[in-house]
């Protein structure tokens, strides 16, 4: 029995996944204590489901936190399974972000024409409903870096195109030279592949509760629709498609619907 016990005490912590790193900012990620066992409860933020995994203290709400939320108290609604609800509040700290200018020459990319909107709005229909996806595995946050290769453009930047304010920067660019393989940085299953107007050819990965993460830019892909992969196993390849000044990886992690920084997900 104590050879056991002393089993259970080493296996417990592996099999509750790492959550990422809190911080409870704009872009950022917030982890909130829901309280103790019992049935899986469902928790909400700003109308969408967010993720509520299993820990040693109880249940834990990972929220994905918007870049354009506002400092200030926020709270996330709580479904039990006996019809109970709780509300759990949160403070969200400012954070300041730089900015990134670059430069396309192919003016096309910088002011889409007619053709161009149908053909980028009929694309972002099909991201919404990927990014929509819902799967009831508990995701692995430990995330690997996808890429060898520099950081060349860090998260929530705010972004310039030829002198014209765009969105911030909704992920981290990684720099290297065209070919350069891209491994899943964790378990997950394809939803959705494509040759983007702005991101190239890219892959989506959902890795469960919502949990969904996007490589963009790509030379070649290496997988299909509804195919499971493996953490470290090969997504795809370093390119230049799409709207880019030189081959490298957009990598974007999204939390419920959400881009949120991707380091925050780093191995610990």
């Amino acid at each position: 029995m104590r050879v056991l016990l002393l089993c259970l005490t080493f296996l417990w912590p592996a099999l509750l996944h790492a959550l990422p790193t809190a911080l409870p900012a704009p872009g950022g990620v917030a982890i909130l204590s829901l309280g103790p066992g019992g049935a899986q409860p469902r928790a909400g933020f700003n109308d969408e489901r967010v993720a509520v995994v299993p820990t040693d203290g109880g249940w834990k709400a990972v929220v994905g936190l918007p870049l354009s939320l506002q400092p200030g108290d926020h709270r996330v609604e709580v479904t039990w399974a006996d019809g109970r609800r709780s509300w759990h509040g949160f403070t969200v700290h400012d954070r300041e972000y730089g900015e990134s200018r670059i430069t396309i020459d192919e003016e096309r990319l910088v002011s889409p024409g007619p053709e161009d909107l149908k053909r980028i709005e009929a694309e972002r229909a099909r991201i919404r409903k990927a990014l929509a996806t819902w799967t009831d595995t508990v995701p692995d946050f430990n995330f690997a870096v996808p890429a060898e290769g520099r950081f060349s453009s860090g998260f929530g930047l705010r972004r310039f195109i030829n002198d014209q304010p765009r969105n911030p920067h909704s992920g981290l660019d990684i720099a290297a030279p065209t070919g350069t393989p891209i491994h899943a940085p964790s378990p997950g299953r394809v939803i959705l592949t494509g040759d983007f107007f702005f991101a190239g050819k890219a892959v989506f990965l959902d890795h469960g509760y919502g949990v969904i993460s996007f490589y963009a830019h790509m030379n070649d892909i290496h997988v299909e629709e509804g195919q499971v992969v493996e953490r470290g196993e090969r997504i795809g390849d370093i390119g230049a498609t799409g709207r880019v000044t030189g081959p490298h990886l957009h990598w974007t992690i999204y939390l419920n619907r959400t881009a949120v920084e991707p380091e925050l997900f780093f191995e610990r």
